[in-house]
Protein backbone atom coordinates (compact mmCIF):
# COMPACT_ATOMS: atom_id res chain seq x y z
CA UNK A 1 0.00 0.00 0.00
CA UNK A 2 1.04 3.69 -0.93
CA UNK A 3 1.73 5.97 1.62
CA UNK A 4 -0.15 9.35 1.41
CA UNK A 5 2.15 12.40 1.67
CA UNK A 6 -0.46 14.23 3.77
CA UNK A 7 -2.16 11.79 5.65
CA UNK A 8 -5.18 14.04 7.51
CA UNK A 9 -8.51 15.39 5.80
CA UNK A 10 -9.27 18.50 8.08
CA UNK A 11 -12.55 19.90 7.43
CA UNK A 12 -14.23 22.70 9.92
CA UNK A 13 -16.81 25.43 10.05
CA UNK A 14 -15.72 28.86 11.32
CA UNK A 15 -17.51 31.92 12.50
CA UNK A 16 -16.50 35.00 12.91
CA UNK A 17 -18.42 38.05 14.40
CA UNK A 18 -18.92 41.56 13.25
CA UNK A 19 -18.13 41.45 9.85
CA UNK A 20 -19.64 42.93 6.51
CA UNK A 21 -18.99 41.16 3.25
CA UNK A 22 -16.05 42.84 2.37
CA UNK A 23 -14.36 42.41 5.61
CA UNK A 24 -15.62 38.58 4.95
CA UNK A 25 -13.97 38.37 1.76
CA UNK A 26 -10.64 39.23 2.98
CA UNK A 27 -11.07 37.19 5.41
CA UNK A 28 -10.90 33.99 3.54
CA UNK A 29 -7.90 35.36 1.73
CA UNK A 30 -5.97 35.69 5.32
CA UNK A 31 -6.97 32.44 6.21
CA UNK A 32 -5.60 30.93 2.87
CA UNK A 33 -2.58 32.77 2.51
CA UNK A 34 -1.47 31.98 6.29
CA UNK A 35 -2.30 28.31 6.01
CA UNK A 36 -0.51 28.21 2.90
CA UNK A 37 2.66 29.82 4.23
CA UNK A 38 2.75 28.16 7.66
CA UNK A 39 1.34 24.81 7.20
CA UNK A 40 2.74 21.98 4.86
CA UNK A 41 -0.33 19.93 2.84
CA UNK A 42 -2.51 19.99 0.26
CA UNK A 43 -6.31 20.10 -1.72
CA UNK A 44 -6.73 23.75 0.25
CA UNK A 45 -9.94 25.13 0.05
CA UNK A 46 -11.44 28.00 1.99
CA UNK A 47 -14.18 29.73 1.52
CA UNK A 48 -16.81 32.06 2.93
CA UNK A 49 -19.87 34.27 2.99
CA UNK A 50 -21.64 36.31 5.19
CA UNK A 51 -25.04 35.94 7.61
CA UNK A 52 -26.61 37.29 10.36
CA UNK A 53 -25.86 36.05 13.71
CA UNK A 54 -28.22 35.76 16.97
CA UNK A 55 -28.51 39.43 17.95
CA UNK A 56 -28.94 40.78 14.10
CA UNK A 57 -25.58 41.49 13.73
CA UNK A 58 -23.12 40.40 10.68
CA UNK A 59 -20.77 37.54 10.82
CA UNK A 60 -18.62 35.64 8.34
CA UNK A 61 -18.82 32.05 7.77
CA UNK A 62 -16.17 29.96 6.69
CA UNK A 63 -15.65 26.63 5.18
CA UNK A 64 -11.91 25.35 5.09
CA UNK A 65 -11.12 21.69 3.68
CA UNK A 66 -7.17 21.01 4.01
CA UNK A 67 -5.26 17.95 3.67
CA UNK A 68 -1.94 17.93 6.41
CA UNK A 69 0.24 16.01 8.61
CA UNK A 70 -0.57 18.69 11.87
CA UNK A 71 -4.12 19.24 11.79
CA UNK A 72 -4.28 20.46 15.15
CA UNK A 73 -1.95 23.22 14.26
CA UNK A 74 -4.32 24.21 11.69
CA UNK A 75 -7.15 23.89 14.95
CA UNK A 76 -5.33 26.09 16.44
CA UNK A 77 -4.53 28.88 14.25
CA UNK A 78 -8.45 28.68 13.18
CA UNK A 79 -9.39 28.77 16.91
CA UNK A 80 -7.40 32.13 16.65
CA UNK A 81 -9.33 33.35 13.97
CA UNK A 82 -13.00 32.83 15.27
CA UNK A 83 -15.48 30.02 16.36
CA UNK A 84 -14.73 26.72 14.91
CA UNK A 85 -17.45 23.75 14.70
CA UNK A 86 -18.54 20.95 13.00
CA UNK A 87 -14.17 19.72 13.10
CA UNK A 88 -14.00 16.66 10.93
CA UNK A 89 -10.51 15.13 11.12
CA UNK A 90 -10.46 11.61 8.71
CA UNK A 91 -6.85 10.04 8.63
CA UNK A 92 -7.05 8.82 4.87
CA UNK A 93 -3.88 6.11 5.01
CA UNK A 94 -6.57 4.21 7.27
CA UNK A 95 -9.46 5.02 5.02
CA UNK A 96 -6.84 3.20 2.43
CA UNK A 97 -6.53 0.28 4.12
CA UNK A 98 -10.25 -0.39 4.73
CA UNK A 99 -10.23 0.55 8.51
CA UNK A 100 -12.58 3.15 10.11
CA UNK A 101 -11.06 6.63 10.85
Amino acid sequence: MEDIEFRYDTQLLLDKYGLDEDEADDLVDEIRDYILENFSGDCLLVAGDTGEDDVGGEKAIIKLHYHTNEPWLVLEYCRSVGEIYDIVVEDMQRQTAGLKG
